[in-house]
């Protein structure tokens, strides 16, 4: 019997040399599956075409890095800006002794607590214990903005201090006993405590505030008291201190020298393809050629557009508003602290939130009565129109707020959370200011460009001529009339 190959040959063969056009031939085959049909009838792309597309996906796959990797470049952006500044090590703990004003640029910052942040690297010192004090409101997170656990009343410690021992991601050696210990999954860990100020006679004291924060210490586990390096504690109020992510290729170079510094287990495989797929290899150059570098270009200056016009435009689900009848927004849209909704990494509101934000932590996302936070925030006024700088407003805040440390309204940039950075330079009032208050105990506070005439000046921040801006109230110490909104802020009214 004659094979069916061997005689196909010969056909295709007696074709050949009879001349026969294939499309002739063709007529009798079975019709073509749908994505021959589909991609040039089965045939090679031209060659341009084939190019432009291969081009297309290189951007389609940086854009999606920058989308991915931003929890990462916007911790990279704090550490080298604050290293710039005060410099590096253990032992280096810059706090903002006399509040944080909007010279510091850093996303959503507040300016009614305390904050001492720095940055440990468990490479270079091997495991790292953090003697906490009592009463900080704060967080250890890897440079991902993974939590790794919360400090104070949340945390373990309950608020009364303790000793963390803070693990490389390769550590295998022994764990002794008497701390609360954890492993990062990357070598670069964030430090960032709050401590709440006391009420003063002009309004929140920080002197005491600051003093806990200086009880903080940090050293290696096995290295000897006599070694230990001292603590510095540098003030970092009043100074122009730029901690923002890069928002050039930057980007991508400090990406790389990340991959480069820390375990392959900090990045889950199929992250690893994607920066792969653009060049970006743990221990292998990148050399992007002139093409990419523009494609790289394209995508750090259209990723950030993309993720505002997300914020912008608001969640198609409405899971990101905090009631039926009000305009403000749960930045976490009902997510965990970790960014997982019921069946799914939700990476679009993990990206909204640290275009504009850093730290996810527990407390922050928890309904805990008495002890939590809570952050309240609104684009849009009454009528649904996005708040802007050249307008004034008005804040009803009905009285009792749910707040058993504070409450306080911050306003900031759409764009990048920084402070709304006016003459006024502190665009922040809190309930330890000496606020002006309504009859039954309601606030009402102003924004605008320039003081409106019935507005006390105790009440007022100012803002920007021009320019969007966002505010957000903070509840410390969140009660449960805020999670049965028995308890709900007005919306902010323009004032015509």
């Amino acid at each position: 019997m004659k094979s069916y190959a061997s005689s196909t040959l010969r056909a295709v063969l007696l074709v050949s040399c009879l001349g026969i056009a294939w499309p002739a031939l063709a007529q009798d085959l079975p019709a073509a599956p749908p994505l021959v049909k589909q991609l040039n009838n089965g045939n090679w792309l031209p060659q341009k075409e084939a190019e432009d597309l291969r081009d297309e996906l290189y951007c389609q796959r940086a854009v999606h890095t920058y989308i991915t990797m931003l929890p990462l470049l916007n911790t990279i952006g704090m550490r080298d800006g604050s290293e710039a500044n005060f410099g590096k090590g253990y032992d280096v703990l810059p706090i903002w002794k006399d509040r944080m004003d909007s010279r510091t640029w850093v996303p959503t910052p507040n300016a009614d607590v305390i904050y001492s942040m720095s940055y440990l690297d468990l490479k270079e010192t091997g495991p790292l214990v953090v003697a906490a004090p009592r009463d900080v409101i704060g967080m250890f997170t890897d440079f991902f903005q993974r939590t790794i656990t919360d400090v104070g009343l949340i945390g373990p410690d309950r608020a009364r201090g303790g000793l963390y021992l803070l693990l490389p991601p390769d550590y295998t050696g022994d764990i002794p006993q008497g701390y609360f210990a954890f492993k990062s999954r990357t070598y670069n860990v964030l430090l960032f405590f709050r401590t709440v100020m006391p009420k003063g006679e002009n309004g929140p004291d920080p002197k005491p505030a600051v003093a806990l924060a200086e009880q903080t210490r940090v050293y290696p586990l096995w290295t000897p008291e006599k070694d230990v390096k001292p603590m510095q504690f540098p003030n970092a109020s009043g100074k122009r201190v730029n901690m923002m992510y890069p928002v050039d290729s930057a980007f991508w170079t400090k990406l790389k020298a990340f991959v480069d510094y820390e375990p392959v287990s900090a990045i889950d495989p199929e992250l690893r393809g994607v920066l792969a797929s653009i060049g970006i290899i743990k221990g292998q150059p990148f050399n992007p050629t002139a093409k990419q570098q523009e494609l790289l270009k394209k995508a750090v200056e259209t990723a950030p557009k993309m993720i505002l016009a997300e914020r912008q435009l608001g969640r198609p689900d409405k899971r990101e508003l905090y009631y039926k009848d009000r305009q403000y927004f749960n930045a976490w849209a009902g997510s965990t602290a970790e960014w997982m909704q019921d069946s799914y990494l939700d990476v679009d509101q993990r990206s909204t939130f640290f275009q504009v934000a850093y730290s996810s932590a527990s407390a922050m996302v928890m309904h805990t009565i008495g002890a939590g936070s809570k952050y309240p925030s609104t684009l849009k006024d009454a009528a649904g129109e996005f708040l802007n700088g050249s307008n004034v407003y008005k804040l009803h805040l009905p009285p009792n707020p749910p707040a058993a440390l504070f409450w306080a309204v911050t306003l900031y940039n759409v764009t990048d959370g920084t402070m709304v950075e006016a003459p006024q330079l502190m665009p922040s009032i809190n309930s330890f200011n000496k606020v002006s208050t309504n009859s039954d105990g309601s606030v009402d506070l102003w924004f605008g460009p320039s003081k409106p005439a019935t507005a006390p000046e105790s009440n007022w921040i100012q803002t920007v001529d021009g320019r969007a801006f966002l505010a957000t109230i903070r509840l410390y110490g969140t009660g449960v009339e805020f999670f049965d909104q028995t308890w709900k802020p007005d919306d902010v009214v323009k004032v015509k």
